[in-house]
């Protein structure tokens, strides 16, 4: 048997802030969608306090891709190693390591390595894995910087927070309204305009221009992933000056109660932004309730249709 054709890589950034904050970032693997700019959604599959598995959705070379990882915590040595189950070409494996290490002045060092091994040898594929590497590295490096040398603790910039409703029809046909995004703006009154795309299946990308209570008009980008009949994850590409990440779940529930549809948001506020967004009296806490109220607020409008869009279709069937 040929021998394992293993690569590897290192990346390394020095962050103005303590390791335990930085580990505890990469850590929370819940945060990442909203944090790092390649990571889209992150599903659960077993977790623990020191072990966990999860299916992870991340822009790798300019598209969506998937794969399970497995991953081991180790917060007294400030370490977290990882291995994906099955890899997805460029990548025939994949492992790696991050860690963290105190420097002096109240900085640390951060680690990130990765052994692969790619589908082949030809050169350009090595060239392309690597560069994916280094592209999404450098990226998850910035942000975990940006995020910990803001100086604030972080739960009090990142939060979730989730709405829902019973549906006296079908989730199928609730979640059939929220894929079908490119009809909103005949269906939303919040929404002026739509454009979306599907580069691949389950996958689309979504541009929208909508309205703000106060009428005020702006353009939001998003990449979703959406999994028929049971949930539609998104993350937005270019966030409103409040927020430095925001990603969503909608998930659509048939139980012996009824149906229901549902809405989580993850959020990191943008301290730096409070003042110029909503006055220089306000602070992070007013910031939290804005958010939470614009962002529930558009939700419970789709929520509100997508469930007497259930409605009528469970009437036609009964006719």
């Amino acid at each position: 048997m040929e021998a394992t054709y293993e690569q590897h890589t290192e990346h390394t950034r020095v962050v103005a802030a303590p390791a335990r904050v930085l580990y505890g970032l990469v850590a929370d693997v819940t945060l990442w969608p909203a944090l790092f700019g390649p990571s889209v959604h992150v599903r659960h599959l077993e977790r623990s306090e020191r072990e966990e598995r999860f299916e992870l959705w991340a822009s790798v070379n300019g598209s969506v891709t998937s794969w399970v990882s497995h991953r081991t915590l180790a917060p007294e040595g400030l370490r977290v190693t990882f291995a994906q189950e099955v890899s997805r070409a460029p990548f025939a494996s994949m492992g790696g390591e991050w860690l963290f290490r105190e420097l002096p002045g109240g900085h640390s060092e951060v680690v990130l390595r990765h052994s692969f091994s790619p589908v082949d040898r030809r050169p350009e594929t090595v060239k392309r894995a690597v560069a994916a590497l280094d592209h999404n590295s450098s990226e998850e490096l910035a942000a975990l910087a940006r995020i910990a040398e803001l100086g604030h603790p972080v739960e009090d910039i990142a939060f979730s927070f989730s709405d829902s409703v019973g549906l006296s029809g079908a989730a199928a046909d609730a979640y059939a309204f929220v894929a079908r995004a490119d009809l909103w703006a005949d269906r939303l009154p919040h929404v002026a305009r739509v454009r979306l795309a599907e580069p691949s299946e389950g996958v689309q990308e979504l541009e929208m221009d909508t309205l703000t209570a106060d009428g005020a008009g702006h353009t939001t980008r998003s990449v979703r992933v959406c999994r028929a009949p049971e949930w539609i994850a998104y993350k937005q590409l270019v966030p409103p000056k409040l927020l430095l990440g925001h990603s969503g779940l909608w998930t659509f529930t048939d139980g012996p109660d009824g149906a229901v549809l549902s809405s989580r948001h993850t959020v990191l506020l943008h301290p730096g932004a409070v003042a110029e967004v909503l006055g220089p009296d306000r602070g992070l806490a007013d910031a939290r309730d804005f958010v939470r109220d614009a962002l529930g607020r558009n939700s419970a409008t789709t929520m509100a249709h997508a469930a007497q869009h259930a409605e009528r279709h469970a009437a036609r069937t009964r006719r």
